[in-house]
């Protein structure tokens, strides 16, 4: 256990943000689990409004660290061309 002032205030601040951070991190799997049954059910109209407020999301949630950038990027290009291959 902590011994110092300091160190108790870093442990107290690590469990809000690790608190936090599994919140977002829910958050941004529950947006790609959504566009992926959406593409999944065949409506291409609407797993593109799907992929829209999912794709807001997961770069939100990129930008405060909890995902590297890279990462959403690289799930959101393969949602895209999923919904861009599904037949009008």
């Amino acid at each position: 256990m902590a011994n110092s002032a300091q160190a108790r205030k870093r442990a107290r601040q690590a469990l809000k943000a690790r608190a936090q951070n599994a919140s977002l991190r829910t958050a941004y799997r529950t947006a790609v689990k959504k566009v992926i049954k959406s593409i999944e059910a065949g409506d291409k109209a609407a797993a593109q409004a799907v992929f829209q407020v999912s794709g807001s999301v997961m770069d939100r949630i990129a930008d405060k660290g909890v995902f590297h950038k890279n990462k959403a990027a690289r799930q959101k290009s393969r949602l895209s061309s999923a919904i861009k291959a599904m037949a009008a």
